[in-house]
């Protein structure tokens, strides 16, 4: 079970003369009072007592006084801690005969219980580090972040480049009408030359074939003419009719073909050429930026893969409080940096983490609650409660929330605003125990 505060009294430390708390063994004391009275010496006081010299302050005895502090805070496993003397010299009484010093006090006594502002105040770095050194994925979950801050650069590296070739590729003319391939002027050439050789062709044949139709009407005339010469002729004119009949023939479904599109590309070459180069480099662009973009996708699931890892290792991690987790580096609330959280939750935070690295530390001491309504102390208190911890805490107030009220260093019960005399039969200038216990 978690070791509390059950009884602290005190004497000429700092703003106090003569003080004594018994504490709420879970839940929360609100030690009040008004500015300069000594509400912060309690809590020194018990930081001093507990964690030793270096939280001694450095004025420790009450300007004034002629009797050096005393200390004595009883705890809930027995233990009494006292420090008092000229050299406030600290003796811890073990119920048990066992001996013990600082040492022991260490033991159960986290330092941020009794310095919560050291956590407090703390980067949002140093916090989310104790937190998981106390859950033990420190490591694991860094290696994480690494590798996700490396996948995040390398994807936005991607993204930068896949944006502008996308925009580039936008940006590019785009002819629908321009050949796949560019046009060679060479090719071109070669075409023309191929049907101009084919169109000479067939003007030789057509030539041919009217060379033999003259000869053959010359003949005719002549047949005509020199009936006495018919029969010579007759063997010529029919061979000639057999010529011309084949000439015919191949002439008949001749078609000369237009070399108009080939002249008109050979002269618009270079422009037939700048829109075949644009749709290629458009093609081209785009073709990068669909690349860029899968990779970018690529990136992109295992980014979410890394964070839910990270996730889960959270997930299954021991935390000490429910709803707490740590993302890039930094420690959240439910779903809340610290300064975004309000200040009951970063007290819960706080405490809680407390807990988590000394679970044997059942207290912690809070200075000025100001910033609570009384809703939020009432909430926080029961927090405390249902955690089973206990909370020392001053807040400038006399209000009915204040368990004990400080008054010019004396301690007073807040229901009669008297004197405490539980201990002795002094009066409060000068209670029985001062000087001792």
């Amino acid at each position: 079970m978690s070791i509390a505060i059950n009884k602290l009294e005190i004497e000429n430390v700092k703003r106090i003369k003569a003080v004594k708390v018994e504490p709420s063994p879970t839940g929360l004391t609100v030690i009040g009072g008004n500015n300069n009275q000594g509400k912060t010496s309690v809590l020194d006081s018990i930081a001093w007592a507990l964690g030793g010299n270096r939280f001694k302050p450095s004025k420790a005895t009450r300007e004034g006084s002629v009797v050096p502090p005393s200390l004595k805070i009883t705890m809930s496993n027995g233990l009494i801690v006292e420090r008092k003397g000229k050299n406030s010299s600290l003796k811890v009484i073990d119920p048990n005969g066992n001996k013990g010093g600082q040492q022991l006090l260490d033991s159960f006594v986290e330092e941020l219980a009794i310095n919560l502002p050291k956590f407090m105040d703390s980067t949002a770095k140093e916090k989310a580090d104790i937190l998981l050194q106390i859950i033990g994925v420190g490591p694991q979950l860094a290696e994480l972040e690494i590798k996700e801050k490396q996948l995040y650069d390398q994807r936005h590296a991607i993204g930068v480049i896949a944006d502008q070739k996308e925009k580039f590729a936008k940006e590019q003319t785009y002819y629908p009408d321009a050949p796949k391939e560019l046009v060679s002027i060479a090719d071109l050439i070669a075409e023309q030359q191929e049907v101009l050789v084919k169109n000479g062709e067939n003007a030789r044949k057509r030539q041919n074939a009217q060379q033999i139709k003259t000869a053959y009407e010359g003949k005719l005339a002549e047949v005509n003419r020199l009936s006495e010469q018919l029969k010579a002729a007759q063997a010529e004119l029919e061979t000639l009719e057999n010529d011309l009949q084949i000439a015919t023939d191949l002439t008949i479904n001749l078609i000369d073909e237009s070399t108009e599109e080939i002249e008109s590309n050979i002269a618009n070459i270079e422009q037939i050429n700048l829109k075949v180069r644009a749709n290629l480099d458009k093609e081209k662009a785009e073709e990068e930026a669909r690349v860029q973009r899968e990779e970018y996708n690529r990136l992109s699931s295992e980014i979410e893969a890394v964070r839910k890892d990270k996730r889960d290792l959270l997930t299954n991690a021991d935390l000490p409080l429910e709803g707490l987790s740590v993302n890039d580096g930094k420690l959240l609330y439910l779903g809340q940096e610290w300064d975004n959280m309000s200040g009951s939750q970063q007290l819960m935070v706080t405490t809680a983490i407390v807990r988590k690295l000394k679970p044997d530390c059942g207290f912690v001491l809070i200075d000025k609650l100001e910033q609570m309504d009384q809703i939020t102390l009432d909430q926080f208190g029961k927090w405390l409660e249902d955690e089973g911890l206990q909370a020392i805490a001053t807040r400038v107030s006399t209000g009915d929330e204040c368990s004990i009220i400080i008054e010019d260093g004396y301690s007073l019960d807040n229901k009669t605003h008297q004197p405490t005399t539980e201990v002795g039969t002094g009066t409060p200038q000068t209670p029985s125990w001062q000087g001792g216990f």
